[in-house]
């Protein structure tokens, strides 16, 4: 269970909800309004006042390293710091195998990453966030630079993961990927943020 009790991020009133295994939170609301920054503030990755806890680890009574390897965040545009893609995952082989799920030729793996397209690179990132089994994996738009094809391989990865139980919260802006999706959808308006099963 993910716990999230009275967290303020800047610019939004207290945010408190609940999350079991295999919910998916999807967040909605305006540019600017907040998403990335809730997401952050769960990673433990901006400071923050309020509490989380996952099971009964809390946030702040772990180091910053171990709670980020059960609660991951995944940016809509990740960093890389080796040339080359295959250097970036501790299990190459699961790696590849991973890539031809979402559509990735596993030729891709032996190339530079400055010679990745876009959708690529995102693709590539999401196998990086989830080789290691986090409990909880932070989307942010985790399909904003994939074509129709390759954005339906990762909802179908996506929804596998649910099913395993883990706890997934969703950026997205298209009303479709959010009904396909989402067990509970948290709508941020006007600092104002409110959690609704779907």
């Amino acid at each position: 269970m993910l716990k999230v009790s009275a967290l303020k991020v800047h610019g939004l009133d207290p945010i408190s909800f609940e999350l079991h295994g295999g919910d998916v939170l999807v967040v909605r609301g305006p540019s600017g309004s907040g998403k990335s920054l809730l997401l952050r503030a769960i990673a433990d990755l901006d400071e923050t006042s309020g509490r989380i806890f996952l099971d009964q680890m809390s946030k702040d009574g772990e180091a910053a390293g171990n709670w980020r390897t059960r609660v991951r965040y995944l940016a809509a545009e990740s960093g890389w710091w080796l040339e080359r893609v295959e250097q970036h995952f501790a299990d190459p082989l699961a790696a590849r195998l991973l890539g031809k799920e979402l559509a990735l030729e596993d030729k891709l793996f032996d190339s530079p990453v400055a010679h990745l397209s876009s959708g690529e690179r995102q693709r590539m990132a999401f196998i990086r966030a989830i080789e290691d089994q986090p409990a909880v994996l932070l989307l942010d738009e985790p399909t904003s630079a994939l074509d129709d094809h390759a954005a339906k391989r990762m909802e179908d990865k996506i929804v596998a993961l649910q099913k395993k139980g883990v706890i997934l919260i969703i950026v997205t802006h298209s009303n479709e990927q959010a009904l396909r999706l989402a067990t509970h959808v948290l709508t941020i308006k006007d600092g104002a943020a409110r959690v609704e099963r779907a």
